[in-house]
Formats: C-alpha cells, structure tokens, sequence
C-alpha cells in the first residue's frame, strides 16, 4: 500500500483526512486485498485485487462498489461507499473505499467458539433473513437493471465451470465428466431472476459484536450479478460440508456441526422468502460442482507456484467428494 497516494487520492476525492494515515492489511491471499485505513477521526476498508496469483480485474473492483452502493438504502446492510479508482490509477490497481463497519467476523471454528448456541442460532437466522431480503430487491428499482445478464443464467454456469475444469485439472476423474453430462440435461426450464452475491455464508458479513444476531453488512461482494437466487442458496447449503475446510485450508466457521444442516438453511430460507425450492437438486449439484472445481484451481495454482503451502496443495483433495455429491443430489439421495 502506497500510503502517500492514497492520502492523495482522498483528497483529490473530497474527502477529509486529518491526521497522519495508519493502514493495516486486514486479509490477503486468494481474495482481493483488504487494509483497515484510519486517520485521527474516521476509519475506512480499502479494497485492491491481489498483486499475484489470480490476474488482477478493474471487473471485480466496480462489481463490489457498483452494488454496494446501490444497495446502501436497501433492507440489505452494506459498507457505506466513499470512493472508486476505475482506472488504478492511485495505486496501480483498482481500488474501492468504504466507511470502516465496527463488529465481528466469525471466520474459523476458534471465532465461533466465542458465541454460544443461542447466538449461532441467532446469527445463522439473521443471515439467512439477509440473503432473503437481498434477493427481494428489484434490480430496477436501485439501478441494476443492466448488473448483469439474468437469462440463460444458470447454463452459463455449467459451461464456466466445466470450461474452467478443462483449464485447472490436475488429473483425470470420471465423475466430473459424469456430472456435468447430467446438469446439462436438468437445467431448470425457468428460474427467478435477482441480486446475487455469489459467496454468502458467515465469514463474509460483520456482525455486531454485542448481539451477533444482527447482522451489520454484507461484504466480499466481488462475485455479484443478476442471477439466479436459488444458486445463492445451495452454495450457501453446500459451503456446510466438511471438506470445504480443505479449499480454505482452515476449520471454517461455516462448516461447524453447531450451525444448522443444510437442509435446516434451506428450508427456512425458503419461509423467510416465501420461494419455493423447485429443481433444488440441480442447484445443489451445481454449486458441488463449482466448489470441486475451485478446489482442483487452487491446488494448480500452488503446484504453477501461484499460491503456497500445504493447504492449497491438498484443496484437490475435496473434488472428488464434491462431485459425488453433486451426482448424488442429482439423484436425490443425501
């Protein structure tokens, strides 16, 4: 972080600094860059994409400040927006600014250990409400209308994804071919159409601190469209199996056995949303699909020497066990 230009960049922007700045890197690594950036009377986020490993994209970067503020007058709680560099051209790269959002996040298992059952219980039904109040926006009415392109949705999914499988793999492995042959042939005839975030579960909101049934924003908005809500749901549900910790490389919070089954989520998103959950096991084959093959990228990743460690390594240890339970969705057995 160049400190100096980004105090210019404010500046230059209108907004007031006072004070010396202090930045922080808050999280790095596969994920866009995030530093906590203070003067002596307010607090920002500032946002870049990473500077190796995954190509850096002026997309992400108006995706996340292009959503969050249309939504800052929404039911859905977001970083209040300060500021966007399109063009990187104060730091190189493209960068957002949002107002600093005291609370907490619960990332791993370590962090959930410090809320009790009641507050788990509380929290998770705070986000499912969130997830339902998002995908009650009507896109027009906060200026979305062109955020993206709702039809033909999800196949395009199953074609980015079975694509990105021809570019990562690191190995052959029959049941992907199996199953992406099957989505294929049980892509929804009609899907609604809404806001989705593309990655929700714990560790991407903030919540508040004293009462963690209240959640105080949604983050991590990089992976936004106009989609279909359903997807947003069973990635949700499908982020609760154990082996996600492998892609993560940590004992994720999400996957705890003290958060609800994922048939326990999907139900009551479905009551707090008043949707049906029709041709539910395609989504949820879909979204095992998708996450074994973030887990077979991520070991390619490490192995191009993109990406370090032992846990990205061993992420490709989950694909297999993702797609035999997207196949087993499919067949609609558990």
């Amino acid at each position: 972080m160049d400190v100096a230009a980004l105090e210019r960049f404010l500046r230059d922007q209108g907004v007031p600094v006072q004070g010396a700045l202090r930045v922080e890197l808050i999280s790095g690594g596969r994920s866009n860059l995030t530093f906590a950036v203070a003067d002596d009377v307010s607090r920002w986020v500032v946002r870049r994409p990473p500077v190796a490993g995954l190509t850096p994209s002026a997309h992400d970067m108006a995706r996340e400040f292009t959503v969050t503020r249309a939504l800052r007058d929404s039911a859905v709680p977001v970083a209040p927006t300060v500021a966007f560099d399109a063009d990187g051209t104060a730091l190189g790269a493209p960068m957002t600014v949002v107002e600093f959002v005291d609370g907490t996040v619960v990332r791993d298992q370590d962090d959930l250990a410090a809320l009790t059952d009641d507050q788990v219980g509380a929290a998770t039904t705070a986000l499912v409400r969130v997830l339902a109040d998002l995908h009650a926006v009507d896109p027009a009415a906060v200026g979305l209308t062109e955020f993206g392109r709702p039809t033909g949705f999800v196949a395009r999914q199953v074609r980015l994804w079975a694509s990105q499988w021809n570019r990562v793999s690191t190995r052959e492995l029959a049941d992907v071919a199996t199953l992406h042959a099957a989505l294929v042939e049980a892509i929804p005839a009609r899907s609604a159409t809404s806001i989705v975030h593309g990655d929700f579960r714990i560790d991407n909101t903030i919540l508040d601190t004293a009462d963690p049934g209240h959640v105080r924003a949604v983050v991590d908005w990089e992976l936004s469209t106009l989609g279909d809500p359903l997807t947003d749901v069973a990635l949700m549900c499908v982020y609760r199996s154990p082996v996600f910790d492998l892609v993560l490389g940590s004992r994720a919070a999400w996957t705890s056995d003290r958060l609800p089954t994922p048939d326990a989520l999907a139900q009551s998103y479905a009551l707090a949303a008043g949707r049906d959950l029709d041709d539910w096991g395609f989504y949820l084959a879909l979204a095992n699909f998708k996450l074994g093959v973030i887990g077979e990228g991520i070991t390619h990743r490490a192995r191009q020497g993109s990406d370090a460690g032992a846990a990205a390594e061993r992420a490709a240890e989950a694909t297999p066990e993702f797609m035999a339970a997207g196949l087993r969705a499919l067949r609609g057995q558990r």
